[in-house]
């Protein structure tokens, strides 16, 4: 009795390797198969570059977030004064700070005073939010301390100020100028509360990365934030970070109950939460639209196989009578689809990562084209376009392609396998 061949035997890999290398006359096969293997590599090519896009633009937007932002801010409730006024600020603010920091996965707990005022030099005017911090704070700030585009010296914070390069940009204003901060609430007299302006040294620049932040952020020593917002002894909020901000939810229990039951929490999830909800639907829209893309282009090699199948009804029912089985003459035509499908998503995934890895060069000659302008930081919120490439999109990717592949090729092959030889040969 004859031994019956293992699956995807050598034979099987030769016949499926002719087949690919249609001649002349079946040139309509080849040109099938290079539109399938253009197709799944474009499709592919599409979906690692959109799906490296959206992890940078999410690993930029939230590394801007915690590196220039609380990742869980302290407030007070507040308690109504006998003039009917709701007072918010913490006047126990070092020892609730130093009682945070002590809470296991603290790295620095802050006092803050914040208030929005004017920003004035010469004829130019901006509006800035102000943040009083200590000099030993603000250094643990990695948007501010560590910006790499910052100028100044950081140790010179107590005899000034320390604004964004937006802010300088806006007021035109360089290290050693001097700019004006304009509150309407500041010094009480008999005749009313009239605005207190004061002129203070910049001593330091910062880029953080985001546009918001840059152009609206400024950092004032805390004790002169006090005396310029009228809140000698107190402070209005704590800004505390945390070793893990990806785990701040559980963190900010421990932070509560650690301030006890008079504070409350708000974390960068909460403030930023409706624009990361807003990403992670745009994100698995993209994905299934350009999973769609990939269908499309596997669906060629269905085109391309039929087409094959037709044209070698013969070979196959000559291959039948000689005695190769249903079964091979399946894996036959799988092979010529699959290796299609498998050369295209390796070329799309080459591609693909050239792209992620390459962006800012791509981007720049891009903007080049278009006459610059093509992307406005005011807009989007950060100053270039981000990729960053994951090992998990490219693996699923890369399954996806293959699975789509490997499935469509299925029902031509075994249309191939279940061809009658009689009916094959019948008119040869």
């Amino acid at each position: 009795m004859a031994k019956t061949p293992p699956p995807f035997s050598r034979f099987e890999w030769i016949i499926a390797w002719r087949y690919l290398r249609a001649r002349k006359a079946e040139g309509g096969v080849s040109v099938m198969t290079w539109i399938s293997l253009i197709g799944i590599t474009l499709a592919v090519f599409a979906l690692i570059a959109t799906l490296a896009v959206r992890s940078g633009f999410r690993s930029e937007f939230v590394g801007t977030i915690l590196g220039a932002n609380a990742h869980v801010t302290l407030y007070s409730y507040g308690e109504v004064t006998g003039a009917g006024v709701l007072d918010r600020s913490l006047t126990e603010y070092e020892a609730l700070a130093e009682t945070v920091a002590a809470v296991p996965g603290v790295t620095r707990a802050a006092p803050l005073v914040k208030g929005q005022v004017m920003a004035n030099l010469r004829q130019r005017n901006a509006g800035v939010e102000v943040f009083g911090i200590s000099a030993e704070d603000i250094k643990g700030i990695p948007g501010v301390a560590q910006s790499e585009e910052a100028l100044g010296d950081l140790a010179r914070f107590e005899d000034g100020i320390a604004i964004g390069s937006g802010v300088a940009r806006e007021l035109g204003v360089g290290l050693g100028g001097k700019i004006k901060l304009i509150s309407p609430n500041g010094v009480k007299t008999a005749f009313g509360t009239s605005p207190r302006v004061n002129a203070y040294e910049v001593v330091y620049i910062f880029t953080a990365g985001r546009w918001d932040i840059d152009r609206t952020r400024v950092y004032l020593p805390f004790a002169e934030a006090q005396s310029f917002f009228n809140r000698e002894g107190a402070a209005d909020e704590i800004e505390v970070m945390v070793e893990d901000p990806e785990d701040v939810d559980a963190m900010a229990a421990a932070i509560l109950a650690a301030a006890g039951g008079t504070a409350g929490v708000w974390t960068w999830r909460d403030a930023s939460g409706g624009f990361l909800r807003a990403l992670e639907v745009e994100d698995n829209v993209m994905f299934i639209i350009l999973s769609i893309l990939v269908l499309i282009a596997a669906m060629n090699i269905v085109s391309g196989l039929i087409m094959l199948v037709k044209n070698k009804g013969r070979d196959i029912g000559i291959l039948r009578t000689i005695g190769l089985s249903e079964g091979s003459v399946m894996r036959v035509f799988f092979i010529c689809g699959a290796f299609t499908g498998v050369l295209g998503t390796l070329f799309g995934v080459l591609l693909g990562c050239l792209f992620a890895l390459y962006i800012d060069p791509i981007f720049s000659f891009v903007n080049y084209l278009m006459g610059g302008g093509v992307w406005d930081p005011s807009i989007r919120g950060i100053y270039a376009l981000p990729a960053e490439l994951r090992p998990g999109d490219v693996l699923s990717a890369v399954a996806l392609s293959l699975g789509l592949s490997f499935f469509v090729t299925i029902f031509p092959a075994r249309r191939a396998a279940r061809l009658n030889p009689v009916e094959a040969l019948r008119y040869e």
